[in-house]
């Protein structure tokens, strides 16, 4: 490796452990800020003290906080962790700085997926009662079955593509393929759905934190933990093909092997969180590049766990934003996501640009 490539690996550690610390403080601090705020404030002391299994002063806060707000708090960390680990494996594999999970059509298979699930419920009559009516075979599994079993679809499909094709930018246009169809077959069928359907459906594509019972939280953490270990595993390999797919194959590395894990990982993260918590936009882009203008790193090593820390982050704050506490109302998730973190990203890129840094992937 020659010494400007190893260059790219090897920042100051102290000032990289002390950013790690910092943003794990900050995703502590904005879990504690979730349980606290909301249209009920409860005091954060107290929110310490229902977790640590004592009494608060008022028996409905700890409704609130255990039954409410904690599986909450935890989704968001999952689903952000899992979606900006999906976005750093897809930088990484297309080595462009778009790339993203929507890429692949994983979203969109499972938007498909809930939309034969809700959609052919509420058919008007004539041709489009006659055309919804032969495609409801998801009936009866609820929206997170539905979602799952379209987003394992477009995996089975993408995986394919990946094993018989050596250019990743053929790849990367067949995702974009994939999900262009898969979105219009659910825009044929929301065309011909009654309005209330139609609604559910809208609502579903929103995004929510909110709709997570503690009895899924097992099954969600279950997957990203998996994803996460399949990036981690292979952690070396994703390091050795940013230098390229002539060096990884002089160093011994099968580029088609490392082309299956990353589209695996990234099906796996975000196909979960999407059948869990409707499609999350922004986070797989925004994370890996905040991280590596605040690691100045491209070491996986440390991309990993800093994507993993400032994805949940973001998503607490966004779904924090997305309260507005003190009012009763609430914002679309994927609204607040864009409107808290999109500035600041393009500050964050902005900033690096002029300082001659860069996000090279």
């Amino acid at each position: 490796m020659s010494s400007s490539s190893s260059s790219v690996f090897r920042p100051s550690s102290l000032r990289r452990a002390v950013v790690l610390a910092v943003l794990a403080a900050g995703v502590l601090a904005a879990f504690l800020a979730t349980l606290a705020w909301g249209s009920v404030s409860v005091p954060l002391e107290e929110v310490i003290a229902i977790l640590r299994g004592q009494d608060p002063a008022r028996r409905t806060w700890r409704a609130i906080v255990l039954g409410l707000r904690l599986p909450r708090a935890t989704t968001a960390v999952l689903a952000g962790m899992a979606m900006a680990l999906a976005g750093l494996a897809m930088q990484t594999l297309f080595r462009n700085a778009l790339a993203e999970p929507y890429v692949l059509g994983v979203t969109s298979g499972a938007g498909l997926g809930v939309g034969l699930l809700l959609l052919p419920q509420g058919a008007t009559t004539g041709v489009g009662a006659s055309l919804l009516a032969g495609l409801a075979p998801l009936h009866g599994i609820g929206v997170v079955g539905a979602a799952a079993l379209g987003a394992f679809a477009v995996l089975l499909v993408m995986l394919a593509i990946a094993g018989r094709v050596r250019n990743m930018v053929i790849v990367l246009v067949a995702g974009i393929m994939v999900g262009a169809f898969l979105g219009a077959i659910t825009n044929v069928l929301v065309f011909f759905a009654r309005p209330e359907a139609v609604v559910a459906f809208t609502q579903w594509q929103f995004g929510s934190f909110e709709g997570v019972r503690s009895t899924q939280l097992p099954v969600l953490a279950a997957v990203v933990a998996a994803g996460t270990l399949l990036l981690t595993v292979f952690v070396k390999q994703l390091n050795m093909s940013l230098l390229g797919e002539r060096y990884a194959q002089s160093m011994g590395l099968s580029p088609r092997r490392v082309r299956i894990v990353a589209i695996a990982a990234t099906a796996l993260l975000s196909g979960a969180v999407t059948a869990y918590t409707g499609p999350i936009a922004f986070l797989g882009i925004a994370a890996p590049h905040l991280a590596r203008g605040l690691l100045g790193t491209a070491d996986h090593r440390l991309l990993i766990p800093g994507s993993a820390l400032l994805g949940a982050m973001i998503a607490l704050a966004a779904g924090i934003f997305a309260q507005l506490p003190g009012t009763g109302l609430t914002l679309p998730l994927n609204a607040a996501l864009a409107l808290l973190g999109a500035p600041v990203v393009l500050h964050v890129l902005l900033r690096i640009n002029r300082a001659g840094g860069g996000f090279s992937v």
